[in-house]
């Protein structure tokens, strides 16, 4: 009897912890539901107002009641792909120097940098890059960009324009600054955790240190870092206030990296204030809220399905 006491007495802890872990869990979806169904319910007189045209219509007039979400979708898409671009093979490489490369002191001290870029609000980054990265966009980058690679095809298109200095390409350079700390130390915490042993064995082999990171290190640590990418990628999506200064928030498509455009969550920041005595004009804002929250859904289910293939094909 005693024994079955005190055997519930100390079931009774790891029940609570149970329930209460299970619970928390549990909220996440439920947060993630509720917050489908408030984007979803809310911009219902927008789905049915302009139906699937929304979704490849470029206009934008308040006045005379003519919205698309085109112009926003593809601004969103082109500057983040800009960014990833950069930044993914970047946080790679500073991952690699960070721990097979460089002195520990060094590694310390590029670390905490790292951590400091990646505490920055992202307004201050986007007041840097309007009064210090677009002027020299403006006078030295995109200048140079036209001479040298103007003449090549394709190049000359996605260069071609005035130099202004605001544009797709500014707020991909950007966002890429935004989301390399992020990249950069989830994948130097993944390298981290290769064991020693395996790298002592390629270089027992004969292998160069860049062999050994290449087939010993990277593949190790493979899945971790596609995470890494993918994480980066969701905080460049829903950027709002540092793409807002500098991608000219214009409703324009063009295939000119130069061009002004704008994101989903700059036109919401921007127009929201003005929406809120109109309800359709509310409901349309809320209606590209949902386009963006279903656009990150798919991305990170995409992340996901990709880290499973890697987690399969490495039991194989």
């Amino acid at each position: 009897m005693n024994k079955s006491a005190s055997k519930a007495r100390t079931n009774i802890p790891d029940l609570v912890f149970k329930i209460i872990t299970g619970a928390s869990a549990i909220s996440i979806i439920v947060v993630m539901v509720a917050i489908a169904y408030v984007l979803l319910s809310k911009s219902l007189p927008s789905i049915n107002e302009f139906g699937l045209k929304f979704l490849w219509d470029k206009s934008w007039n308040p006045v005379l009641m003519k919205f698309g979400a085109a112009s926003s979708i593809y601004g969103t898409l082109v500057s983040t792909i800009i960014a990833m671009l950069l930044a993914a093979p970047m946080g790679l490489i500073i991952a690699l120097f960070l721990v097979e490369l460089s002195h520990p002191v060094i590694a310390r001290i590029v670390g905490s940098a790292l951590e400091l870029l990646a505490a920055i609000p992202s307004i201050i980054y986007g007041m840097w890059g309007l009064f210090i990265l677009v002027p020299i966009m403006q006078g030295q980058v995109q200048p140079w960009l036209q001479s040298v690679f103007g003449p090549l095809p394709i190049f000359n298109t996605l260069f071609s324009g005035h130099p202004m200095g605001i544009g797709m390409l500014t707020a991909g350079i950007i966002l890429a600054l935004m989301i390399l700390p992020f990249i950069t130390a989830v994948s130097r915490d993944v390298l981290e955790m290769v064991p020693p042993v395996l790298k002592e064995a390629g270089h027992g082999m004969g292998a160069t240190m860049w062999e050994v990171m290449r087939n010993v290190s990277i593949p190790y640590g493979i899945r971790g870092i596609v995470g890494a990418m993918f994480l980066g990628l969701g905080r460049a999506i829903g950027e709002t206030m540092a793409v807002t200064f500098v991608i000219g928030n214009s409703h324009d498509i063009s295939a000119s990296l130069f061009s002004s455009s704008n994101t989903i969550a700059s036109t919401i920041a921007l127009e929201f204030g003005e929406a809120l005595g109109d309800p359709m004009f509310t409901s349309v804002l809320i209606e590209l809220g949902l386009i963006l929250f279903l656009i990150t859904f798919v991305f990170q289910v995409i992340a996901q399905l990709w880290i499973n293939k890697l987690k399969k094909h490495e039991r194989s």
